[in-house]
């Protein structure tokens, strides 16, 4: 499936009117979170989504006005529209969705410098004016000094998206690109061969490694980016980071230590080791004596995964993805 984001930039850059709509502003029970994207064709193609089905009919509609002028708009939704019942707002819930043209309010190189950034895993903020449709691109590394300093460090912390108040100006919005949650699994192990379907879905990046040629092939990982090397020759390449999970998942000290390590010092939102306590506490004093710190040590979710009673691969395979998961939704979130 297209990203909305990528597939904006090239129609734009083909010379095509483009239209791109966002989920600004949610209450109560809505299909989709702040920040989704739905990009549309002048020729009535789209791909995205800001509700579950319907309300896509309508922004569509609106969305052709938008690209006729270039004036951008705010489109409410709730629960006692006809749309709105059908795509589940049911329940009391609204949504608000901008609609902006794309190399109109937008200048068409931001929206290329944002797709760069990530492809190249780093962090920034679009920041626009409602009321104008004029935007302006915060790199992560660019928020010292900005006139929103706090609420953008705030919210590249807890990487939600939403509105607030900039100083001489009405709404803005914030949305929020981080790169996408990675998963690195060390272990071509049958717990892996569980884990990686379900992280798929859940929308991980995943890449398995294992230097046992034996354990990390294609047939038994299909679709995968599965690489038989050992880590400390991999992980180099890889660029750990603060959004990615690694679950080490071996049982051998060999493979193992060495990428617990390198995920404690990229500080990685998740770092997991399959295990008994007695295994790991033998592992967190090689851990020590190699160097790494106490607070690192006690970082290691270990033994893995949430305590479910969990006894088949596919059955831990589901402790350890909902553990990551609930890292990856708390992240930014804790004192």
């Amino acid at each position: 499936m297209d990203d909305p984001l990528l597939l904006a930039e090239r129609w734009a850059g083909e010379g095509q009117g483009v239209a791109l709509a966002t989920v600004i502003e949610t209450w109560g029970s809505s299909p989709r979170p702040v920040g989704s994207h739905l990009v549309i064709h002048a020729d009535g193609r789209f791909q995205g989504s800001v509700s579950g089905g319907c309300v896509e009919g309508e922004v569509v509609s609106e969305a052709a006005d938008v690209i006729a002028t270039g004036s951008p708009r705010v489109l409410a939704f709730g629960v006692a529209d006809e749309t709105a019942w059908r795509v589940g707002l049911s329940c009391g819930g609204r949504i608000r969705v901008f609609v902006e043209k794309v190399a109109w309010q937008w200048d068409l190189a931001t929206l290329a410098e944002l797709n760069a950034l990530r492809r190249q895993r780093r962090a920034a903020i679009l920041v626009t004016d409602i009321a104008t449709g004029s935007t302006r691109l915060v790199r992560e590394d660019e928020v010292a000094g900005d006139p929103l300093e706090g609420e953008l460090a705030a919210r590249l912390r807890s990487g939600r998206s939403g509105l607030v108040f900039e100083p001489g100006k009405d709404e803005v919005f914030l949305a929020v690109h981080l790169p996408p949650p990675r998963l690195v699994v060390i272990g071509a192990v049958h717990i892996a061969q569980s884990l990686l379907p379900m992280a798929r879905l859940a929308g991980f990046d995943v890449t398995i490694v294992d230097p046992r040629t034996a354990f990390a092939t294609p047939e038994r990982f299909p679709g995968c980016d599965v690489i038989a090397e050992w880590p400390q020759d991999v992980l180099p390449r890889l660029a750990l980071d603060r959004f990615t999970a690694v679950a080490v998942l071996t049982h051998d000290g060999r493979i193992d230590d060495l990428p617990l390590r390198a995920a404690l010092d990229a500080d990685c939102f998740y770092v997991g080791a399959l295990g008994s306590r007695k295994t790991h506490e033998k592992r967190g004093q090689r851990l020590l004596d190699a160097g790494a710190s106490v607070a690192q040590v006690v970082r290691i979710r270990a033994p893995i995964g949430l305590p479910i009673a969990a006894q088949s691969p596919a059955e831990i395979a589901v402790a350890i993805l909902a553990e990551v998961v609930d890292s990856l939704r708390k992240r930014g979130t804790q004192p």
